[in-house]
């Protein structure tokens, strides 16, 4: 069937993975059967199992082609030349768009997060973020020597996730409005506070 429907293997893999990400995404791991995975690509289960031999392969899998893009996009970012400040400025910008305009893969980090598995959580940290998460570091510790590189790189990525994460409640919070959805708008006010803390968010 696989040979019917695909000229070759990696176009079927493509499909299986653009057709697992919405799934993962609504219903998290445990809520989608190999062979919901199947049905929605128009591929026997059979075939499904000879691309991917289990659902936790077809899942980190999906995670990772997820994060493709953006893995790319922030390494860009993270070797172009300038001051560690410039720097921060045009990465913490890029991650906040890539984000924003990603919400499948933020549902599935969310997911993770509160599944809990160790075991999926782990292969995560190893296969898909460690090489990111290195350069964000790498970066913090540029930033600030006297701070611990891994805290800063978790702050860094946690204030954009968060203030994404907050959207659909912070409109109805006091002095929300519109703007504070914009990735810029977002991106401005994070590196105000990881270069200059509080005082300087009333920067302009």
């Amino acid at each position: 069937m696989a040979k019917a429907k695909f000229s070759a293997s990696h176009s079927a893999v493509e499909a299986i993975l653009t057709a697992a990400i919405p799934l993962f995404a609504q219903a998290g791991f445990s809520g989608v059967a190999m062979r919901q995975v199947a049905q929605a690509v128009g591929i026997s289960i059979a075939t499904l199992y000879h691309h991917f031999p289990d659902k936790s392969t077809l899942y980190l899998k999906t995670i990772e082609a997820t994060f493709a893009d953006k893995a790319e996009g922030m390494a860009a970012v993270l070797a172009e030349t300038g001051t560690p400040e410039q720097r921060l400025q045009k990465f913490v910008l890029r991650f906040t768009e890539m984000m924003s305009q990603d919400s499948y893969f933020r549902r599935l980090l969310q997911r993770e997060l509160l599944d809990g598995d160790e075991t999926r959580l782990r292969l995560l940290a190893s296969q898909v973020f460690k090489a990111q998460f290195l350069n964000i570091a790498k970066l913090a510790q540029e930033l600030a020597p006297g701070c611990d590189p891994h805290l800063m790189a978790i702050s860094i990525a946690g204030l954009v996730l968060f203030h994404l994460e907050m959207t659909p409640l912070r409109q109805f919070l006091p002095g929300g409005c519109p703007e504070h959805n914009q990735p810029d708008i977002i991106a401005r006010h994070v590196t105000a506070l990881l270069l200059g803390g509080v005082p300087c968010c009333g920067n302009k």
